[in-house]
């Protein structure tokens, strides 16, 4: 089991890595040719809705993806074939009604997430939306197959299907750029980049879905039929864990659309906080696809009450070295911001204006990463529990603290205008709010599940947690120190000595630390980390 574990583990990465690096790329190529400026500000509200979708739904460990691989993974491949095509069915009607729905209401529903937009950026982002409304049909089918795939552990083409997407817009805004030169980030060629934005998008979602009907074929998963069965009891069970997740999960998202709506008073936020966020999901991402797609389908097989204890060792597991790698990775975010965006983004269109709006939002971001992914690895147990509704409450409760952590370190639109926090922390009290949200949402799944297994070693766990946090902590302090005392090179060469040198400081240190600290996880980690330097060496 442990062997098949890092197989898929390592399968996962490697696809997940390519993903993420084209995705790294597209977004490079978006800053250097619209910067924050209103093509790409405007995109960020038109996204909202169908991005939601495609990461609600389309999503890898999304509740569609999620739901099939719980349903599937114990059930015979004809019958799963029959299973996914009712429920692609189903999901398809629903969706189309969906896709109808954001083209004919594209404007009040701009006007709704972005209140505070100014006459221009609306109109871009209306004709965004209306671009990008077929996403919500492709992210549902894209979501089930690929969890149909993982179910007959086919890993590769489900991890690396984002990067086609990536693909489409590099080539989409390269044409444009080839066309328009140094003029594509000009207000007067806005609409015009906005829409190539757009295009762009939908034709990722295009190709993501296409990419997968022959590998379904293949694993005789795929049928080219509508079925209504929907009374059949692998439909039934699919459908009962994918509504309450699908819910709980669209909860996390309303959060996206409340820090929107926080964020529209203040121009370029919201174009600030789409970079700051890839910078940290690309790291989160992988790590969140290497430790969520191989464990899911084994907690969904140690449900029994027999498994209790191999299942609570997984959720061990996976918490711990979701601790052990996202501790360390959040601190030099924090101390490395900087030099982090200067290096990836700052050319072009995006100037030091832009990076230091980005720069502070990172450093907000890198504090909650842990609280990030351990949610992440809760939910995915209560799921396989074939508990949707537990996480769906905290999800709910989660939005009233959004919206009161917003409000409280921000301020936000208001009929009488902009009304500013007496904290008023800006664009990055946002981040911080969903921090906030994020870490009650941990404790508290943490106590619920302990309720419903029993007795959990949460006192091992926090003081393990609390001496990977301390090595953390004096990693990114001496990161920041090095990054800051010494004065580096200008330009290219010096932005990758001062972040290179600096981040291998802080990791170094904090291998040491770590291991040291005697945390099983961590002295894993640092031992699969030498043999593979071994190797190569």
């Amino acid at each position: 089991m442990a062997k098949t574990l890092r197989r898929i583990a390592l399968i996962v990465a490697m696809a997940t890595a390519l993903s993420k690096v084209a995705g790294l790329v597209r977004q490079q190529v978006i800053a250097a040719a619209f910067g924050v400026g209103a093509a790409y500000d405007a995109y960020n509200y038109a996204y909202v809705l169908p991005g939601f979708l495609l990461i609600l739904l389309g999503g890898i460990n999304g509740p569609f993806h999620s739901a099939m691989v719980s349903v599937l993974a114990r059930r015979p491949r004809q019958e799963g074939a029959h299973v996914l095509a009712a429920i692609n069915t189903l999901v398809g009607v629903g969706l189309l009604g969906v896709t109808i729905l954001l083209v004919a209401a594209a404007d009040p529903l701009i006007t709704l997430v972005g209140p505070g937009l100014g006459a221009d950026r609306h109109a871009i982002a209306v004709l965004q939306l209306r671009w990008m409304a077929p996403m919500a049909l492709f992210a549902g089918l894209i979501g089930l197959g690929f969890g149909a795939l993982n179910a007959a552990d086919v890993f590769w083409l489900p991890s690396v299907s984002p990067l086609v997407s990536s693909l489409a817009m590099i080539a989409g805004i390269g044409l444009l750029w080839w066309q328009q030169g140094a003029a594509i980030s000009l207000p007067a060629t806005a609409l015009l980049g906005g829409v190539v934005l757009a295009g762009t998008t939908t034709l990722g979602a295009l190709l993501q879905w296409l990419i997968q009907l022959p590998a379904l074929a293949k694993q005789g998963l795929h049928r080219f039929r509508l079925v209504w069965d929907w009374h059949h009891p692998g439909v039934r069970e699919v459908l009962q864990v994918m509504g309450p997740a699908t819910l709980s999960s669209g909860m996390l998202q309303i959060n996206v659309f409340t820090d929107l709506f926080f964020a529209s008073g203040i121009v370029g936020a919201a174009a600030g906080l789409g970079y700051a966020n890839l910078l940290v999901q690309t790291p989160l991402g992988l790590l969140s696809n290497v430790l969520l797609v191989p464990l899911l389908p084994v907690f969904a097989r140690l449900t029994a009450p027999a498994d209790r204890p191999a299942l609570v060792g997984r959720i061990r597991q996976g918490l711990m070295l979701s601790n052990a790698s996202m501790l360390p990775l959040g601190a030099l975010m924090v101390g490395l911001a900087g030099p982090i965006v200067a290096l990836v983004y700052e050319r072009g269109a995006f100037d030091s204006q832009a990076a230091a709006l980005v720069g502070g939002l990172l450093m907000a971001y890198g504090l909650g990463m842990p609280a990030y992914l351990g949610r992440d690895v809760l939910v995915r147990v209560f799921y396989a529990l074939g508990d949707g509704v537990t996480p769906f409450r905290f999800s709910m409760a989660g939005i009233g603290f959004n919206v009161i952590f917003d409000w409280v370190l921000v301020g936000g639109p208001t009929p009488w205008g902009l009304q500013l926090s007496a904290l008023n922390f800006g664009a990055p009290g946002l981040v911080l709010a969903t921090v906030a949200v994020n870490l009650i949402t941990c404790v508290a799944l943490l106590l619920a599940l302990r309720k419903r297994l029993g007795e959990l070693p949460l006192r091992r766990w926090a003081s393990d947690t609390a001496l990977l946090m301390g090595a953390a902590l004096v990693a990114g302090l001496a990161a920041w120190i090095l990054s800051n005392g010494v004065r580096w090179p200008a330009g290219l060469p010096g932005l990758l000595l001062q972040g290179g040198l600096s981040a291998g400081l802080g990791l170094g240190l904090y291998g040491l630390l770590a291991t040291a600290a005697g945390v099983p996880e961590a002295q894993q980690l640092s031992q699969q980390i030498r043999q593979r330097l071994s190797r190569r060496s």
